[in-house]
């Protein structure tokens, strides 16, 4: 008890310190106008550092200079209309918006609560999270608030709902049963690396298989105790508004079974065009999947997946009539993301010059020099590592990003003690995971507010770090030695890809 009212405490004092902070539109604006401060500062100083990989030195731009200001005010609308998550998010929720305005998301939870016990409802969403990373992005806007009208659903808490698939998507982000976009990416950038020691190196995508394949059932597990011992207590009772479970009605039945088989054919028509070898979704040259426009251009798929048996539910059921009320569901789950769009913008600036003035750079590349002369070796060596991608990560949020930054360091530098690049990379992966869930300056964090603040209006940065960290903790630590045990017992990471050289 004593544990858990320390941990209580600490938590309650994150939670207090973060929503003493403005809103986060306002956080964002601030932290612009400071970026661009301090990249003055940083330039006065002469700040700079040798790229790892081009050998090149890269110093710190200030902003503070006409061509700076000529740049912050011509390119702010490309900024916004560019910035990563605001397509994915607005595209996605199209659909997500039809499924729920007709119904049918209500009406299949409602099914769900009454077949499925609740004792699997949390391993179920963490899960299915880490697995969403197939689908890129998309797990952050389809998954997450799917999460929280669940748990609201089995009458628990939507926020804990909301961390749990929040959780998994962002905190197990490279964890998966099979292999997703991300493992030829980071293999790519690891080859490269590795090329500069061993000129014939190879590293394949299914490099790190075997021990993210295992890590997915640990993450499933951690999370799930975290939810249910930690999270949710600490959150308490929901006095929100709770949804009342009955009986489906025998048009809503009806609705279900047949947007479900609206579900079917759609899915059949995608699955026409991926599976067979020469299919219109696959790579055009290579005819690969894993390249393929069918994974570029999954959030408009998970849409129509969404928005077709939710049409084709609300006719059946009778909650629409003809294509104006498709039309009002469409506008309307657009206007329950104003608040979003704005805090886009502000989040938009803020990276943007976080990028142009080579500060998160610098930063990267001087974490991994200070590592590199500590003189560790072994095991040490190794969790320094994993605590200085996760450090670099709070402050970068692209996985491929920093790895161009730091494997040009770490790869060649392990090699030469007896280390495989695809190890190194494994470490790197971890690290890069655990902190998705607690930095504001994670493209998808806005959103994750946003959805938050539909059960909790005063939701901010402070309540959701607080949320989030018993999972980043716990990740963190056991991922770790989840890890360390593997380099205990040599077990191969992958097919053909081992610890050592």
């Amino acid at each position: 008890m004593a544990q858990k009212s320390l941990l209580s405490k600490a938590l309650g004092f994150v939670e207090k310190v973060g929503n003493k902070l403005p809103d986060p539109i306002t956080i964002f604006f601030i932290l612009s106008v400071g970026i661009v401060i301090l990249s003055a500062i940083a330039e006065a100083l002469n700040l700079a550092v040798v790229h790892p990989g081009t050998k090149e030195t890269v110093t710190a731009v200030s902003l503070l200079t006409p061509e700076g200001i000529r740049r912050m005010i011509t390119e702010a609308v490309n900024n916004f209309v560019t910035f990563p998550p605001l397509g994915t998010v607005l595209v996605a929720m199209l659909g997500v918006g039809v499924a729920e305005s007709t119904g049918l998301l209500s009406a299949l939870l409602r099914q769900g609560v009454l077949i499925a016990p609740a004792a699997v409802i949390a391993p179920a969403i963490v899960f299915l999270g880490v697995m969403s990373n197939l689908a890129s992005d998309a797990g952050y806007v389809v998954l997450t608030p799917l999460g929280a009208l669940v748990f609201l659903a089995f009458g628990r808490h939507p926020i804990a709902g909301l961390a749990a698939a929040f959780a998994g998507v962002s905190g197990g982000y490279s964890a998966n049963l099979l292999i997703g976009a991300l493992d030829p990416l980071l293999a790519g950038i690891t080859e490269g690396s590795a090329r500069l020691i061993d000129p014939d190196a190879v590293v394949n995508a299914t490099a790190n298989y075997y021990f993210m394949a295992a890590s997915t059932v640990l993450i499933t597990l951690i999370g799930w105790y975290v939810t249910d011992k930690i999270v949710e207590p600490r959150l308490g009772n929901y006095q929100g508004e709770k949804e009342a479970i009955s009986n489906l009605t025998s048009a809503e039945r009806k609705g279900l079974k047949w947007a479900g088989l609206a579900f079917l054919a759609t899915t059949a028509c995608f699955l026409a065009m991926v599976l067979p070898p020469q299919g219109i979704l696959r790579n055009p040259e290579t005819f690969a999947i894993i390249t393929s426009p069918f994974f570029a251009g999954i959030v408009p798929i998970i849409t129509l997946v969404f928005l077709i048996p939710g049409i084709v539910y609300g006719k059946v059921a009778g909650t629409i009539n003809n294509d104006k009320d498709v039309a009002k569901a469409l506008s309307d789950s657009m206007s329950s993301m104003g608040y979003y769009i704005v805090l886009s913008f502000f989040a938009a600036q803020f990276v943007a010059y976080f990028a142009w003035t080579n500060l998160g750079f610098i930063l990267a590349v001087s974490g991994a020099t200070f590592l590199e002369t500590t003189g560790f070796t072994g095991i040490p060596l190794l969790i320094g590592f994993i605590i200085v991608s996760g450090f670099i990560n709070l402050f970068i949020g692209s996985a491929s990003a920093k790895w161009n930054i730091v494997a040009p360091v770490f790869v060649p530098m392990l090699m030469l003690i007896g280390y495989s690049p695809e190890f190194t990379q494994l470490a790197y992966r971890i690290g890069d995971s655990t902190t998705n869930i607690i930095t504001p300056l994670m493209p998808y964090f806005p959103v994750i507010v946003a959805f938050g603040s539909k059960y909790d209006k005063n939701l901010g940065i402070g309540t959701l770090i607080a949320t989030m960290l018993p999972y980043s903790i716990a990740f963190l630590l056991g991922w770790t030695v989840f890890f360390i045990i593997w380099f205990t017992l040599g077990i191969p990471i992958g097919p053909g890809a081992t610890i050592r050289i």
